[in-house]
């Protein structure tokens, strides 16, 4: 009997001292309670003890985790309708606020935060047009939206929105065709515009290109003429000056130019009086003067 007894005192004995002692992972977070109240919160990883039959432990996973939001429909500014599915990057940083306000349920955390996230997105896309939601804006909304939701969830839940995100943006099935036709229309509408301002300023610019090749044209003509001008205001008082230096040397010249000039052609005729004075300089040197 007492051998017997021996063996249950060391089987109990091995069962408490086994219950006794635990062990919290580097990706774990835990708490140690009393009969249902927290004694310790956010135990350090590493091997601990606790009474056993009086203390339980209660461990969170301590990693990065995600919960995604059901497809949901929104509102743009201008009351377009989209289909949104989410997603969101979140951790636990305080142990025993996160306990207390979920009594340690990760899923109930997740279905709260989701639909703070649902709530948060429907009123950042009510703020903005399509075009801002699907590419001007979206990274924006997103920080907008994660730095707000940061404000209540540590001290409401215990808990770090690290990121929010949108995987998809869809048009829903009843609307999608009509806002394609709009899209397509106000692109055209765009494209027509661009096309009146092109042609407008192509306009403009013929115009201005015709104005400087006239104002061109003119001031080369102008310059042309004057210094056609000048040039025969010089050759005339070159003419002038020879003329009065030697009257008879320059006549001799002149006939002698005139000479060569009419007669450069062998087929050249000439029908003149040969008496006349345009010949006076080939009858000899005792012609008359």
């Amino acid at each position: 009997m007492k051998s017997t007894f021996a063996g249950i005192l060391v089987f109990f004995l091995f069962i408490a001292g086994s219950d006794a002692l635990f062990v919290v992972r580097e990706t774990e977070r835990a708490i140690l309670l009393q009969f249902g109240q927290i004694v310790e919160s956010d135990l350090e990883p590493g091997l601990h003890f606790k009474l056993p039959w009086v203390n339980t432990v209660r461990k969170f996973d301590g990693r990065v985790l995600t919960v995604t939001a059901e497809a949901q429909r929104y509102l743009t500014l201008e009351q377009k309708a989209l289909v949104v599915d989410s997603f969101a990057k979140w951790r636990i940083v305080d142990v025993e606020k996160f306990y207390t306000s979920s009594s340690g349920e990760e899923s109930r955390t997740s279905n709260l935060l989701a639909q703070r996230i649902n709530d948060g997105l429907r009123n950042k896309f009510g703020e903005r047009d399509l075009q801002e939601v699907v590419s001007g804006q979206r990274d924006l909304l997103m920080e907008e939206l994660t730095r707000e939701l940061n404000q209540s969830t540590a001290e409401e839940y215990g808990i770090e929105v690290i990121d929010v995100r949108v995987k998809q943006i869809e048009l829903p099935l009843d609307v999608r065709s009509s806002v394609y036709e709009r899209m397509t229309s106000e692109r055209q509408r765009e494209a027509q515009q661009l096309r009146s301002r092109g042609n407008e300023l192509a306009i403009g610019i013929e115009a201005d290109a015709d104005r400087q090749e006239a104002v061109l044209l003119v001031e080369a003509y102008r310059d042309a003429e004057r210094i056609r001008g000048e040039g025969d205001a010089i050759a005339a008082a070159t003419y002038a000056s020879a003329y009065s230096r030697n009257e008879e040397f320059y006549a001799f010249t002149r006939s002698l130019n005139s000479y060569q000039e009419s007669f450069s052609s062998k087929g050249d005729v000439l029908l003149v009086d040969p008496d006349s004075e345009y010949f006076k300089y080939l009858r000899g040197s005792t012609a008359e003067q």
